[in-house]
């Protein structure tokens, strides 16, 4: 029989099943060299101030305060995402080292890139997902333009002028605004970046046009006025903003994107430091401040098991596949 519970309700009965096997886990990796000794660090593969960064800040004290030991914010931009990602990948599995992956840097620019180093399957042990947000299509004030179907016929009666801003080459944010080029039929110019945090900045500034961002990074500018939101590109509407459509209800059908992270080590971790770590990050997201934190920026916090991560990273990684046999996108 098949089960009625949502892909997200069965993370979530699924961590709590698990919970108590990797807990065991977790008391045996005491007998270990008193892990952590020493500060650990989190690779974030992109800039200050993004949806990504600010994802690890906010889970960073916690853990801290879970693991004894201070969770240094490390910032390794460049690539959408596959700089950081590729230090993590050859860092010493001893648990120090810990990577906020994502849809970017692990299930988009493996699939699209030509010149990937790590595998993203091989090379990481997953722990914990930590949340899901939405991108949010926005544009500069000066843009005469309030609806997707405005920005799509502006777009056609100035084929290639439109500067779209990106997080990097690869990211999600990149390969979201590339899809909806192809499905509505238009063309931009690509301006990538190392990281939401400067391409914001820059259609701040007035000197891009237009972008596909995370919601929790965007939604301040939409709310100070300093950008317009046009739609979502999700299948359902933001509590944040529920005024704003998705772009399927504005006309494009069958358009999804969205972003997700977890927590990852490098491959090869022993199981009692990938226990402790899952612990720690598990227990931080079901912090009521931590939870509020998250939904403030309009991204929604999940928990999860490893093997439930992993599933997610394999089943995204078949269906960018097939986006990519049927766009012909390339990254490099």
């Amino acid at each position: 029989m098949a089960s009625s519970h949502s892909p997200r309700e069965a993370l979530a009965t699924d961590g709590l099943r698990a919970g108590a096997a990797l807990a065991a886990l977790v008391v045996a990796a005491a007998a270990q060299a008193q892990f952590p000794d020493r500060p650990l660090r989190l690779i974030v593969p992109f800039a200050p101030g993004g949806n990504i960064d600010l994802t690890a800040r906010t889970i960073a004290p916690g853990m801290s305060q879970a693991l004894g030991q201070p969770v240094v914010v490390d910032n390794r931009s460049g690539a959408g995402g596959r700089i950081g990602a590729e230090v993590a990948a050859k860092s010493a599995p001893d648990g120090y080292t810990l990577l906020l992956g994502s849809s970017g840097s692990l299930t988009i620019n493996p699939v699209f890139g030509t010149n990937v180093s790590y595998d993203p399957l091989r090379d990481f042990t997953p722990t914990t997902l930590v949340s899901i947000t939405p991108l949010v299509v926005t544009v500069h004030p000066s843009v005469p333009v309030k609806t997707i179907a405005g920005l799509i016929a502006l777009a056609k009666k100035q084929p290639g002028r439109l500067a779209v801003a990106s997080a990097g080459i690869g990211s999600t944010t990149h390969i979201a605004n590339e899809i909806f080029q192809i499905e509505a039929g238009v063309k931009f110019i690509h301006v990538p970046f190392k990281g939401s945090g400067p391409a914001l900045v820059d259609l701040v500034g007035g000197h891009a046009d237009l972008m596909f961002d995370q919601l929790s990074t965007s939604s301040p500018h939409v709310r100070a006025g300093r950008l317009r939101a046009l739609a979502l590109t999700t299948s359902k509407r933001s509590a944040l903003l529920p005024e704003i459509p998705t772009i399927e209800e504005a006309g494009v059908r069958g358009y999804e994107v969205e972003t997700w992270t977890g927590v990852f080590l490098p491959a090869n971790a022993p199981k009692e430091i990938v226990a402790r770590i899952w612990k720690a990050a598990y227990d931080t997201l079901a912090q009521p401040s931590v939870r509020e934190a998250f939904e403030r920026l309009g991204s929604e916090p999940l928990r999860s098991t490893p093997e439930a991560l992993a599933l997610r990273m394999r089943n995204e990684m078949v269906k960018w596949t097939k986006v990519k046999q049927a766009v012909n996108i390339k990254l490099d």
